[in-house]
């Protein structure tokens, strides 16, 4: 009992903080919305502790905390299913999320929104909680939407800015494309499951294995793969998949904190967790584990290369997160769920520091976001730097780091994978690691290293007028004055940078052990063995961290990330001509890249536009003619024609009206008697 008591206090914490932040935001101080929301997430934060050390010691919990509605023989209930799983998460949502509540009083500092956005943050650490630790359909599909409710509210913080209300629209809209599907797939498991319950639909699924269903024609579907594909299009919404990645990059319009916590760590790894929970279903269907893992080495691959190309800080990073989401992806659909998981968790540190360390830098040089005016930050901001360095390192998958043995582990499971697709997902996942070393050491090196670039009245300026706005009322000129130098930022800021790195150096190798080829995840994450042999294989070559550490230093993974760094050392130190010629040279590939492969251009013109068209048509066709024309107008036209008609006898004349009647009375006769 006591127990569930601290499972409640977990998700309510954090969402009375909200309340109190939130509800009240125009009256209290400031000091009251920070301390009530870091408190709430501190309270979940130590209660996530004591939960995951009773899960380890082997209680886990499956039951509904209340019923919230019946209808007929269903129960929509509000229940919790705390494992293994639950409980990593638990750990890493709020963990990071109280770090970012604490790097939020310094980066906010100067916001007239102070309040407003605690409550947010709050509110989303709730949302995610109750995602993550629900047992049935119903409640995940609450959390689920409830996410992308804050996140839209957040993207679009700044609501007196063009762009930022564009970009949490375009969030939001993208996001009911992929929910369409995720509830298609709930129905789907409604109707055939009759419960929404994880447990009794797990049970249940083998016996659907072969089940067919007819959608439309003549055709016949499996049921699971149509149910699994349904729900990982939910999936490719919320983790961003091609082609429903397009909102991501634009969400970086909203402050820096929300880039760190929703769009690296939390909210679109919601997509991997749910996949990985729905296991038993996904091993059920080698089509849809083959429909993920292409998808997946689509975004791996081809968004990395769109990180080469940004000159804004903050993009640079975002495009680094689709690449990474596509590598989790890639893994689930390995039927490696495990290494999906554990890759969750090493990113979501390592990636929240980048961009809270972004955000410093952004803070340093007050609020300039584009690389091409810093250079040399690395003697004005030594924490920044560092804690820079060893989140770059931890990406691009140095041996030893926490990215590394995530990572490796990824590229091991698609080698070892015979899922059609396999191959060319391996081949994405191997040169996405050049690529992945490659953008982030350009921006490391142009951001820390080299000339200094600031401070000068210099060309780049113009990319700016798009940000100058509400963000930073007390200083309008964006970007640091000449002769000003940038300054490290107060330690609100950087003692999250520092709590993050160390889990960034260290969770992989302390990790990987248990959570991979432990018994961690038993009786949670469930993989059909004989069709999906890759954990097998991939355990019987793991000898210890620390061996696959020193092994690592041999593979080719090691040798292409080295050689990404090397590259853009030489590129953006050494001989910056170099990429500017290749960018001349291949001004059409540049192009394609610039417009982001013209990804928006087509959901504008198709969608939008055939949207718009249709609009058009149905307002033209069925409210102009139809409803207006035929309905309305048409009925007060028949209303005028038989006035017309009776104004004929109308005339005032007694004896016209005497003639009617007998008329009426001879017409009335007639028919009485013929019946008759």
């Amino acid at each position: 009992m006591e127990m569930q008591k601290l499972y409640l206090l977990v998700p309510l914490a954090p969402l009375i903080g909200a309340m109190i932040a939130g509800l009240f935001c125009r009256v209290i101080p400031r000091w009251v919305a920070h301390t009530a929301t870091i408190s709430g997430v501190a309270v979940a934060l130590i209660a996530s502790v004591l939960i995951f050390k009773d899960v380890l010691a082997g209680n886990t919990f499956n039951g509904p905390v209340y019923t919230w509605l019946t209808s007929g023989d269903y129960r929509f209930e509000v229940g919790f299913l705390i494992d293994t799983l639950t409980a990593t998460m638990m750990l890493v949502v709020t963990f990071v999320s109280l770090m970012v509540h604490i790097y939020t009083i310094g980066y906010m500092h100067d916001d007239p929104g102070y309040n407003r956005f605690f409550s947010y943050i709050s509110l989303f650490t709730f949302s995610m909680l109750m995602l993550v630790m629900s047992n049935n359909f119903m409640q995940l599909f609450f959390g689920w939407e409830a996410v992308g409710l804050v996140s839209y509210l957040l993207i679009g913080f700044w609501y007196t800015r063009p762009t930022a209300i564009f970009a949490n629209m375009k969030a939001f809209l993208v996001n009911r494309v992929g929910d369409f599907g995720f509830i298609l797939g709930i129905g789907l498991v409604l109707a055939y499951f009759g419960t929404l319950d994880y447990a009794e639909v797990f049970k249940k699924a083998p016996e659907f294995a072969s089940t067919t269903i007819n959608i439309w024609g003549s055709a016949q579907w499996s049921l699971m793969t149509v149910t699994c594909i349904c729900l990982f299009i939910g999936a490719m919404g919320k983790s961003a998949q091609v082609p429903l990645h397009v909102w991501l990059p634009d969400s970086m319009e909203g402050p820096t904190p929300i880039s760190a916590l929703i769009h690296a760590a939390t909210m679109v790894t919601a997509g991997i967790f749910m996949v990985s929970r729905m296991s038993p279903l996904f091993e059920l269907s080698t089509t849809a584990l083959s429909f993920v893992i292409v998808i997946g080495a689509i975004t791996a691959l081809f968004m990395g290369f769109l990180g080469i190309i940004q000159n804004d800080i903050k993009r640079v990073v975002a495009y680094s997160t689709l690449s990474q989401l596509g590598y989790m992806t890639v893994a689930l659909g390995a039927s490696a769920y495990s290494v999906a998981i554990f890759h969750l968790m090493t990113h979501a540190f390592f990636k929240a520091l980048l961009f809270l360390a972004a955000g410093s830098v952004i803070i340093g040089m007050h609020h300039d976001q584009d690389i091409r005016n810093m250079g040399g930050l690395r003697k004005y901001m030594p924490i920044t730097w560092i804690t820079s360095l060893i989140g770059s390192l931890a990406l691009i998958g140095t041996p030893f780091l926490s990215g590394f043995y995530s990572k490796d582990s990824i590229i091991e499971a698609v080698a070892l994978s015979h899922i059609p697709g396999s191959g060319f997902a391996y081949f994405a996942v191997l040169a996405g690691v050049f690529v992945t070393a490659f953008y982030s050491f350009r921006m490391y090196f142009l951001v820390f290293h080299g000339e200094e670039r600031f401070g000068k009245d210099d060309e780049h300026h113009d990319h700016h007028g798009d940000h100058d706005d509400e963000e930073t009322s007390h200083d309008h000129h964006h970007g640091l004055a000449p002769g000003q130098k940038p300054h490290e930022t107060p330690w609100v800021v950087t003692l999250p940078l520092v709590l993050l790195a160390i889990p960034s150096i260290l969770i992989g190798y302390i990790a990987i052990g248990p959570m991979l080829f432990g018994n961690y995840f038993d009786n949670v994450i469930y993989i059909n063995h004989e069709a999906h042999p890759a954990m097998e294989h991939l355990a019987e070559h793991f000898h210890g961290a620390a061996a696959m550490g020193i092994h690592a230093l041999t593979t080719l993974p090691f040798f292409l990330a080295l050689a990404g760094v090397v590259v853009a050392w030489f590129f953006y130190m050494k001989r910056p001509d170099i990429p500017a010629a290749i960018q001349r040279r291949f001004a059409a590939l540049n192009e394609v890249l610039e417009n982001k492969y013209y990804f928006d251009k087509i959901n504008e013109v198709v969608f939008a536009g055939g949207a718009r068209v249709l609009g058009k048509a149905l307002w033209r066709g069925g409210d102009v003619a139809v409803i207006d024309g035929l309905i309305v107008n048409g009925a007060a036209k028949v209303v005028g024609m038989v006035a017309a008609i009776t104004r004929f006898f109308q005339t005032g004349y007694v004896y016209h009206y005497a003639f009617t009647m007998i008329i009426g009375v001879f017409v009335l006769m007639t028919l009485w008697i013929n019946r008759a």
